[in-house]
């Protein structure tokens, strides 16, 4: 028995699945989990001393590789004076002002504990701003585990084997309405017939957790319109997407300003951290300015708000590297479908940037229903032959591949030599 097995097996006894986040159980492609040991550039080591090139990265904020010295430097630092206050700190107006800074719709922003928290709160803000009850997500976009969002969820959801979750009273997603990703028509219809109810709309701009599903063109700009006309603000969910595709988020990539927006563990430089923001007047609805109450003891953590500004201010002084990183992605994930092409396999990659997903399916991704079309059994084939060959990818068709700037050349030819001849002798 390896070490993870043996860890499993006791973790199974004291938590439940023997993991703290579904996904991490591995089931969906018919393996036990991997407990890491350590990790450091675009690599990670198990507990068996196995090597991976990581493709998952904490999913998603590890976007300068894991263990930057700079990170770490800020965090030792940080924690030298102290781990936890409860009560006002510098860094916390330094990141608040960086973030207000960068992307382009922040004029105010409260900083959380997680991404989970901050969709939450930032959809408490909008009901209280607006003093309208009803929200519309779309299908197949996870914006966390609060109860009236686990409507037509994706991650790790959709390989449960639960249609959304037990233990959610119906009063509880009674005013959640779903819509079709990339489906302007539909919105309108159900904002009509929902005329003056709906306080907003929120979206994953880049929808990454039914995989990778990029915006049809003018789709973004068709909420935002929608959402002028029918009075509902616009949430972006961009616990992704923030500071993964541009110093200002996929708002800057796509140039379009939602109303909020909220981010996650990336503005951490991976430690458990969120934050929500937006218009000034909107903001200025949350207590103690306000209403609208949100609280936390570990909000604006010293130490977490050091890790995250060492590695925005480096982002932010390097902007070339979100153009290096996103044209390594074209490369890769272009590569990728061609030698999916060249197998004879009917499958997609979908990719924006350094986001991306091999989805084995022959229909073109471009939704929730056609992400489900997909051959779950196949890619967990594909998924098995990736690990056994040292390279950690996430382990579920609906989740994304993540890039970093630690890849290097080798390790992705590499990656993309595996899955050519692996795909010339599976079935």
């Amino acid at each position: 028995m390896t070490r993870s097995e043996q860890l499993f097996a006791r973790a199974r006894a004291v938590i439940p699945g023997g993991v703290n986040s579904p996904v991490r159980a591995f089931g969906s492609i018919g393996m036990g989990p991997k407990f890491i040991a350590s990790a450091s550039g675009s690599r990670m080591t198990d507990a068996d001393g196995t090597e991976y090139i990581d493709f998952v990265g904490s999913w998603g904020p590890m976007i300068l590789g894991h263990a930057h010295p700079a990170v770490e430097a800020a965090v030792a630092e940080a924690a030298a004076q102290g781990l936890s206050f409860g009560a006002a700190t510098e860094r916390e107006v330094e990141m608040a002002e960086l973030l207000c800074r960068a992307v382009p719709s922040l004029e105010m922003v409260r900083m959380v504990n997680s991404g989970t928290e901050a969709v939450m709160s930032a959809i408490r803000t909008a009901r209280g701003f607006t003093g309208r009850d009803k929200i519309v997500k779309f299908n197949g976009c996870y914006h966390g585990h609060s109860d009236a969002l686990l409507v037509q969820a994706g991650s790790g959801v959709m390989t449960a084997g639960v249609p959304d979750s037990a233990g959610v009273p119906a009063g509880c997603t009674r005013d959640t309405l779903t819509a079709a990703y990339n489906d302007l028509p539909g919105l309108r219809a159900l904002l009509e017939a929902n005329r003056d109810q709906v306080a907003a709309v929120i979206v994953e701009p880049v929808a990454a957790n039914m995989g990778v599903v990029p915006p049809a063109p003018g789709f973004l700009q068709g909420l935002r319109q929608l959402c002028d006309e029918f009075g509902a603000l616009l949430i972006f969910d961009e616990v992704i997407t923030g500071f993964r595709l541009a110093m200002g988020g996929a708002q800057a990539y796509y140039g379009v300003r939602p109303d909020l927006t909220t981010f996650g563990k990336i503005i951490g430089g991976g430690m458990p951290v969120g934050a929500y923001g937006g218009r000034r007047d909107v903001m200025g609805v949350v207590a103690p300015l306000g209403p609208v109450y949100q609280a936390g003891t570990l909000s604006g953590n010293p130490v977490a708000m050091a890790a995250g500004l060492a590695q925005l201010r480096l982002l932010d002084a390097h902007p070339q590297w979100y153009e290096d990183l996103n044209r390594t992605g074209d490369r890769f994930f272009g590569e990728m479908e061609a030698v999916v092409r060249e197998a004879g396999r009917p499958w997609h990659v979908n990719h924006v940037g350094s986001l991306g997903s091999l989805f084995c399916t022959e229909t073109p991704v471009t939704d929730y229903a056609s992400a489900k079309t997909s051959d779950t059994a196949a890619f967990a084939a594909c998924a098995r032959n990736f690990f056994d060959h040292g390279i950690y990818v996430a382990p579920s068709q609906f989740e994304a591949m993540f890039l970093s700037t630690a890849h290097t050349d080798a390790e992705l030819d590499r990656t993309l030599d595996v899955l050519r001849t692996y795909l010339r002798t599976a079935p």
